[in-house]
């Protein structure tokens, strides 16, 4: 079974080389049992990343670094990721390791044992948590999630999360329009509007070690609230629209 790993990417040269020290461990062990692939998506990065990437992965048949010419938004790079990934199973996760690698494994096997089709991190689950994440960045997280619980489904926690294990079948056929941070809420809601079986792994959201964030507060918020209304009105596309 083959196992792919989609990692977006923006602007990380001070964080490419602590990210490729805990990938690689990872890597190593997923492959006793799986075919492992790693795709960096690199969006448009105006730094060295790419260069250090290649430079960290040299010869490394697991890893692929596909770009963007320009920045497009975490969502274009899940997008991106999502076409060039091969995998049977697809996880998908932060570059910064705020969701720690070694929990890829972990994820993995939930999603296997509870015979369920997306496996979703989740600090906010009463067994999950939080460390050192700023309370801004917390106050929107939260507030945004309690929303989608009632609009959507009380039964999971957190809507926000990067870190996930997807079956392929959900990678095929969910659909999503966002190309920022929208995008990874937008796919676990339409996921679950299609039937989808959806369960959530209690874990710990970390702040970042190296680099800035690039999510912008107010855009992100304002694409948040535009979508719950949609969902409130039932105006929120499962499909593409139709080609004339």
């Amino acid at each position: 079974m083959k196992l792919s790993i989609v990692i977006p990417a923006f602007n990380e040269s001070e964080s490419v080389a602590h990210t490729a020290e805990k990938l690689r461990p990872v890597l190593d062990q997923l492959g006793g049992t799986y075919e492992v692939e790693v795709v960096f998506v690199d969006d448009g990065s105006k730094d060295d990343t790419v260069t250090k990437l290649k430079a960290e992965f040299d010869g490394d048949p697991r890893i692929h670094v596909v770009q963007h010419p320009q920045n497009q938004g975490p969502g274009a790079a899940i997008r991106t990721g999502f076409a060039a990934a091969g995998g049977d199973i697809v996880v998908t996760t932060d570059f910064d390791g705020t969701y720690r690698f070694e929990n890829i494994p972990v994820i993995v096997e939930q999603l296997e044992r509870d015979g369920v089709d997306l496996v979703t991190a989740s600090p906010y689950h009463p067994k999950g948590g939080v460390e050192g994440v700023p309370r801004y960045r917390l106050l929107f997280s939260i507030g945004a999630s309690t929303l989608y619980r009632i609009l959507v489904s009380w039964k999971v926690h957190t809507w926000t999360s990067f870190f996930r294990a997807y079956r392929r079948e959900v990678v095929k056929s969910v659909y999503f329009e966002s190309s920022g941070f929208l995008a990874v809420t937008e796919i676990l809601v339409n996921a679950l509007r299609m039937g989808f079986r959806v369960a959530e792994f209690p874990t710990i959201l970390h702040q970042r070690a190296y680099g800035q964030s690039s999510l912008k507060i107010a855009r992100t918020t304002w694409a948040h609230l535009k979508f719950q209304a949609r969902i409130l009105f039932r105006r929120a596309p499962l499909h593409p629209p139709a080609q004339p």
